[in-house]
């Protein structure tokens, strides 16, 4: 499969710099990954600490990578023992082709401890503080909140898939997670989404397109009214989730 082929390429060249542990999470991890639609998202920790030669010889693994299949989707972000605590906390991220900077979440490092899937060295819950409700419920409100309801103010973004998808999915599980305490897959999220009153033919686009065999485009018109169902439900569904647990 080209997943494994380009996780085990990645590791060949990872493992000489004698990282303690690489994890995945997100759908790779919790058994929602579709290849060639979903991202790789993992995590490694190297022994540190994070020198400027160790970042260059980081760009390079990456870039030697690119014409591996599958690559443009593997994300994974750097820790080290010193920099893993906190939250808040950037990291030096590959992401998108390029190099960012990104904490690993509260929702990350639950998953993590819960579920992540270790491809090398030692497991999550050895290294990953446990994630109290308290900081993990704060976040989820917090990211609710502060990104996405401002953003469902944003009209020209909403004619966008992953706009629409990632709204709508976020939300199902953010609800998920503050009403009940547990992380769930996006696809599980998907399945929630018309219990919370979501419009149907939004859900019904999103699970054609997400996980249709062969999912087929959108035409303009229904771009234009998928927006405006999906801003016209999100707005007030998040300022009651935010008033409920905030």
């Amino acid at each position: 499969m080209p997943t494994a082929s380009l996780l085990h390429r990645f590791l060949d060249e990872l493992l000489p710099l004698r990282p303690r542990g690489v994890w995945a999470h997100g759908s790779f991890a919790g058994g929602d990954y579709q290849e060639g639609r979903s991202d790789l998202d993992l995590i490694a920790v190297l022994p540190g600490p994070m020198r400027p030669a160790t970042v260059r010889r980081l760009v390079g693994l990456h870039r030697s990578l690119r014409a591996v299949p599958l690559a443009g989707k593997l994300h994974c972000t750097y820790l080290t023992p010193a920099t893993l605590e906190d939250p808040d906390r950037s990291h030096l991220t590959w992401a998108h082709g390029r190099v960012l900077r990104r904490p690993v979440t509260p929702v990350t490092r639950r998953e993590l401890r819960d579920f992540g899937r270790v491809l090398h060295g030692e497991p999550p819950a050895g290294l990953i503080p446990a994630v109290p409700e308290r900081q993990l419920s704060d976040f989820v409100v917090r990211d609710q909140r502060d990104y996405w309801r401002p953003a469902v103010d944003r009209a020209r973004l909403w004619r966008q898939d992953v706009w629409v998808d990632l709204g709508l999915l976020t939300f199902a599980r953010a609800t998920v997670t503050l009403r009940d305490g547990r992380l769930i897959s996006k696809r599980e999220a998907l399945a929630e989404l018309p219990a919370l009153g979501a419009p149907v033919e939004v859900v019904e686009d999103t699970a054609r397109r997400r996980y249709g065999a062969a999912p087929a485009p959108a035409g303009g018109d229904w771009l234009v009214r998928r927006a405006e169902l999906t801003r016209a439900y999100l707005a007030p569904a998040i300022d009651t989730l935010v008033a409920a647990y905030g």
